[in-house]
């Protein structure tokens, strides 16, 4: 594959939102237009894993303007395995919204920014600049707003303030943070930052800019500072939330995991060692807002936080084992949580409330709907053979190889906490006397059966043929574990 194509991760969801923004009266066509994008996108990013794992790290300068000087595009294997893990979310999620979203939501642009998120989550996996981080980012968040909002109920604007409060507080810092660094080194190229702050060694200024940019990509990834999540994803459409879950996390981790293996390795006993306590926390406060709640969506959400503290632990703990676990686990969770979300959707829409205690019974006419819940229930809580045993040992064995014991323990215990606040939502939702007739429960939920079964298969096969995937986790943990591979792709011999 040329490095010409990695525009076209870019380019295809921009080029399609565009389309269908003109296409906004006939909802036949934007489907059409944004699923033929979305298919699209899994093809080139499949094949940009492959080029990737086969002949390692891509570079793009726009413009034919050389690094360090341009924009550039880069792709090494964490980068094309994210594209391909956001790009299958993203058709997942399309076909569960065609049968979910409501018509006056279709009129209203949601195919056009769903598809723009993902151009900003793309751009944000691919960039190699810092500062087009976060225009990427801005994209993504500019996009997801309209999406929270759409449909205009009293909720969704009452927490879509409090998000975009939160994001006007950490992209401000994002800004400052990316000021400070360019007046230290003099770039923005994250290439040639990480020679200029090798350069620099443990110098203090350095370690307090990496701390302000923990802080904002923590914000970002709903490391601790969580407030605005719970509400946020709860009041999304189903389908909305679904990719609210899989991907927008996701990307201030994928953040923190490029710039503290990449340009911040230099004081670990300060920035590592906050991740590993940070993750702790995050972990402990998600587990039990999951257990205290007793609405689907304020569980589910409370499931997402439990997560990022778990991978942002590994990320801590910065050994290539830890490293490995981390990334396996996040590929883990895009799909496991766009599965959950789904089938937590489809389980309020036939009910007709998110209230556990008014639901029961769904079994008898859902069985389906049911099993798949449970698979990724145990999927989510780690239970093997599915994939988030695979990536949840990897990384508990770090942590006791590390001599982390009392945060593994915790990971341990949110686990069970976890596995425990989700058979309660199944336990509740689908044993007992049911309330629907045969009509309510038949034609009710529609649209997650196809979406549903590929997720599931995917978190199963990823579990059950973990050897085939570990090749490719390795080939991304050698680039983070050896900076200079990343730094001698962008820069050539300088």
């Amino acid at each position: 594959m040329s490095p010409n194509a990695l525009i076209l991760p870019l380019l295809v969801p921009l080029s399609a939102g565009i389309a269908m923004v003109f296409a906004r009266r006939s909802r036949v066509a934007q489907r059409w237009i944004a699923m033929a994008a979305a298919a699209l996108l899994v093809f080139i990013s499949f094949r940009l894993a492959e080029a990737v794992y086969q002949n390692g790290i891509l570079s793009l300068n726009l413009g034919g303007w050389p690094a360090p000087f341009g924009i550039v595009l880069v792709a090494d294997m964490l980068s094309a395995l994210l594209v391909l893990a956001s790009s299958i979310v993203l058709i997942t999620c399309l076909i569960y919204a065609f049968g979910a979203l409501e018509e006056r939501h279709e009129h209203h642009y949601v195919y056009p920014f769903l598809l723009f998120l993902v151009c900003g989550v793309h751009g944000s996996f691919l960039t190699g600049d810092a500062f087009n981080l976060f225009v990427f980012f801005e994209v993504m968040l500019i996009s997801s707003y309209v999406l929270l909002s759409l449909g205009g109920r009293r909720i969704q604007l009452r927490e879509s303030i409090k998000y975009v409060a939160i994001n006007m507080v950490a992209s401000p810092l994002f800004v400052i943070a990316i000021a400070y660094l360019y007046a230290l080194t003099g770039t923005l190229n994250m290439a040639h930052l990480a020679e200029r702050v090798a350069e620099a060694g443990q110098d203090g200024l350095l370690t307090t800019v990496s701390l302000l940019f923990l802080i904002v990509f923590g914000i970002k990834a709903a490391l601790f500072l969580f407030v605005w999540l719970p509400g946020s994803y709860s009041a999304a459409p189903a389908p909305i939330a679904a990719i609210f879950a899989a991907l927008l996390t996701k990307v201030g981790i994928y953040a923190i995991l490029r710039f503290f293996t990449l340009i911040f390795p230099h004081e670990p006993q300060v920035t590592h060692t906050a991740m590993i306590w940070l993750g702790a926390a995050t972990m402990i406060l998600g587990a039990l807002g999951a257990v205290s709640h007793w609405g689907i969506r304020r569980i589910l959400a409370y499931n997402v936080i439990v997560s990022v503290g778990f991978i942002v632990f590994a990320i801590g703990m910065a050994g290539a084992d830890a490293l490995a676990g981390a990334l396996y686990y996040l590929l883990h969770d895009m799909i496991a949580k766009a599965l959950l979300f789904i089938l937590g959707g489809a389980i309020i829409q036939i009910a007709g409330t998110d209230r556990l205690r008014d639901i029961a019974g769904l079994i008898r006419y859902r069985p389906l709907l049911g099993w798949l819940f449970l698979l990724a229930v145990l999927s989510v809580a780690g239970i093997p053979p599915l994939s988030g045993f695979v990536g949840k040992f990897m990384i508990l064995e770090a942590g006791v190889r590390h001599g982390q014991y009392a945060v593994a323990a915790v990971g341990l215990l949110t686990s069970l906490l976890v596995l425990y606040s989700l058979m309660k939502v199944f336990v509740q939702s689908f044993w007992g006397e049911t309330f629907l007739t045969e009509s309510e429960a038949f034609f009710t939920g529609k649209g997650f059966h196809a979406p549903a079964l590929i997720l599931a298969f995917l978190t199963a096969a990823m579990g059950l043929a973990a050897n085939g995937v570990l090749p490719y986790i390795s080939a991304a943990v050698d680039v983070m574990a050896n900076p200079e591979l990343y730094i001698r792709a962008v820069l050539g011999g300088s």
